[in-house]
């Protein structure tokens, strides 16, 4: 009888599946092996049956270790993975690679015991003896912590006690992941626009075929707890959900809401759980444990046991491209993965990216519209103040305007936000004697000045130094200007502005964890803050019930770097930051400090006119046939000798396949020459919206000479960052 040869997919930088022998193994497509891979073992996933194994290698072909005692991965997602592979042209092995990030704590549960009274009293009883005695005299069994906190006493006294033998332990089962969710918990009460949106979404639940909604919603319009009811259905029918946030680090807010729906909170996945953690979350999602998993864009990849909806809330988030590794945009993946899994999925959002606008216009995405705010709250009202004629006095960045409505909310007892989207004291700083800027040793960037760490620092590579005592060209002592605002810079301002008001600042810098986030957040629920200072961590989706008013310091800061998406992301920014205010009570209101007040951007922000801003930002976008219009791919050649990455990329120009329509612009240096010490050159290819870029970007590459030294080369396939 003929030995069985399979192929095996390894999570490496690899595109093929090597092949195994499966000698005794009952294994079949999607089980998870162990294999030798040179002189050690890789766990990997069988991909097929390989019936015409290459003769030459019939000696050499290895048999399979073990088979893992782990669900395997279902038909859907291994088709998610070539899908994924093929698009972005990334390995094979290193899409399976983001599917098995299930950490090293898989195995055998670590014990959790337990106490209860078993017993008589001990012969030297004391007063917390007693008290863990009269907590323990129902019978029932407690953890030892919870033990201990609910008699207040110290774990020694639980010990003692077990030692004594009037307490005995007990192993107790393994604390879950997450708990069932209610679906009918707390039912909100909907408005009439929110219950016709969530009719739609529970109809699409049950049918259980591939659907996109774009659950178009303005700020504070109930947007949440309208896909809430669409999870409610899942749930409600034993299939699993997955909500996808941009930053899950920062959406306490959501989860805490969630919690308040279903009566749990759901299982997290993002970079900051624990190895044991991510290990049983993975686990449990595979075998159907894990019901409904709220995660940052990595979630997308883990292994649904039964996915019945997909969520991607602030579906405009450029926080869901993944710009490093395999280069993939986790909206447009979650289409794909409820497409191949024939099942629903829901974009949210008040400012919906210009792709998914025109797909809604053209009817390939069906909009639920929410255009109230929940309860009648009124949008802020915005203005605009023009810094060419009202602005600050020299040295400062607050307007007067501006600085008067702060002084108006403070005494009103309501919340203001200063919103300026750059990190630290000042984004330069040079030394005024000679004119010597701080710049980077590793990249093309200046340093910029962060004054609470006492450190220059590189946003693009991590790169710090702390303050020199003189400039390092010319020597002079106290010499340093820093020029232009950061959030630290407008905080010594606010301060001198508003002596006695109580000031914070966000920004992810200056937070050290999810639980530090998570303690600023409820001060300013509580009203425990008078003046928030917030970079775009603020614009994300938090519900600030005392917040009135938002002054947006530097409203042009995102519009002159050169990037085609420019004034999409600025608007969408500013308008999430503006629609912080007045969601709850009160007026809100929005003062734009800019030097453009007649930029299509602000014009469109200051009259509330979204449709005007989409209109003329779509007509850009096909006038140029730019995308959703057209196709963008970038390949960017990067080394430590300019020299030899300069001639690589122009040697890679001059071999692109001739098709008239396909345009390779470049190459030229990158916006960003240098990066960690490596230069680089960009080329861009444009093509049709119809046009096989992927396939032809591939065929490309196999003419291309191969890289030698430490040349590298960076494919993204629709990229959003032009840097």
């Amino acid at each position: 009888m003929a030995r069985r040869i399979v192929d095996v997919l390894l999570p490496l930088a690899l595109d093929q599946p090597y092949s195994y022998a499966a000698g005794d193994l009952a294994v079949a497509p999607g089980d998870l092996v162990t294999v030798p891979l040179g002189t050690r073992a890789c766990t990997g996933v069988v991909w097929g049956d390989n019936p015409n194994p290459d003769p030459r290698l019939d000696n050499r072909i290895k048999a399979i270790a073990d088979k893992l005692d782990l669900p395997p991965l279902r038909d859907e997602m291994r088709k998610l993975v070539d899908w994924v592979s093929h698009y972005t042209l990334a390995p094979r092995g290193m899409v399976l690679r983001m599917a098995l990030r299930m950490g090293d704590g898989l195995g055998p549960e670590r014990e959790r015991l337990g106490v209860r009274l078993a017993g008589s009293p001990p012969p030297r009883m004391t007063a917390a003896r007693a008290r863990v005695l009269r907590a323990l005299a129902d019978g029932l069994v407690r953890g030892k912590g919870e033990a201990a906190k609910e008699a207040g006493v110290s774990p020694g006294v639980i010990d003692g006690l077990i030692d004594e033998g009037t307490l005995e332990t007990v192993v107790l089962p393994p604390e879950p992941i997450a708990r069932p969710p209610d679906a009918d918990f707390a039912p909100p009460d909907l408005s009439p626009e929110q219950a016709a949106a969530a009719a739609t979404l529970r109809d699409a639940v049950r049918a259980k075929a591939f659907a996109t909604f774009l659950l178009d919603g303005v700020t504070g319009s109930g947007k949440t707890e309208v896909y809430f009811e669409g999870v409610a259905e899942a749930i409600r029918g034993g299939r699993q959900v997955l909500i996808l946030m941009p930053e899950i680090a920062l959406t306490a807010q959501s989860l805490d809401r969630f919690s308040a729906r279903f009566g749990v909170r759901p299982a997290e996945w993002h970079s900051e759980i624990t190895p044991r953690k991510r290990a049983r979350t993975w686990q449990g999602v595979a075998e159907g444990d894990v019901q409904v998993v709220a995660g940052a864009r990595s979630a997308l990849f883990l292994p649904f046991a039964d996915l019945g909806l997909i969520i991607v809330d602030e579906e405009h988030d450029p926080a869901y491209k993944q710009e490093d590794g395999v280069r993939y945009h986790a909206r447009d993946m979650a289409v794909v993965r409820a497409r191949i899994g024939a099942l629903p999925i829901v974009l949210a959002s008040a400012t919906p990216s210009v792709e998914t606008e025109v797909n809604a216009r053209k009817g390939r995405y069906r909009r639920l519209s929410l255009p109230q705010r929940f309860g009648g709250q009124a949008l802020p009202h915005v203005e605009a103040i023009d810094l060419s004629r009202e602005g600050p006095p020299r040295g400062r960045w607050i307007a007067p305007r501006l600085a008067g409505a702060v002084k108006d909310a403070i005494e009103r007892k309501q919340q203001a936000l200063l919103f300026l989207n750059r990190r630290g004291y000042a984004p330069l700083t040079l030394c005024r004697a000679c004119g010597y800027r701080f710049a980077c040793p590793q990249c093309d960037a200046w340093l910029v000045d962060h004054r609470f760490k006492r450190q220059l620092v590189c946003h693009h590579c991590g790169y710090s130094t702390p303050h020199p005592p003189a400039c390092p060209n010319c020597e002079a002592v106290d010499s340093f200007a820093a020029c232009g605002p950061g959030v630290e810079r407008l905080e010594e301002e606010v301060g001198t502005l508003f002596p006695e008001a109580r000031v914070l600042i966000m920004s992810s810098d200056l937070l050290t964890s999810v639980e530090k986030l998570r303690e600023e957040l409820t001060e300013i629920q509580e009203g425990r803050v008078d003046i928030i200072i917030g970079t775009q961590l603020v614009a994300k989706g938090h519900h600030f019930p005392r917040l009135n008013l938002v002054g947006i310091v530097d409203a042009d800061l995102g519009l002159s770097n050169g990037d085609p998406r420019a004034a999409e992301r600025t608007f969408q920014l500013l308008s999430q930051v503006a629609g912080r205010a007045g969601r709850e009570e009160g007026q809100g209101y929005g003062l734009i400090q800019t030097h453009q007040p007649e930029h299509p951007v602000m014009r469109a922000l200051i009259a509330g006119d979204r449709e005007a801003f989409y209109a003329s930002e779509i007509d850009i976008r096909e006038r140029l046939h730019y995308p959703p219009f057209g196709r963008l791919a970038s390949l960017i050649v990067s080394g430590s000798d300019r020299a030899a990455v300069e001639t690589h990329a122009r040697k890679l120009a001059a071999i692109a396949p001739r098709d008239e329509r396909v345009r390779v612009l470049g190459p030229a240096e990158a916006p960003v020459s240098l990066l960690r010490g490596r230069h680089r050159f960009r080329l861009l290819i444009k093509s049709p919206r119809a046009f096989d870029l992927s396939g032809w970007m591939r065929d490309w590459l196999g003419l291309a000479p191969k890289t030698t030294g430490d040349l590298k080369r960076e494919i993204d396939i629709d990229p959003t960052s032009f840097l």
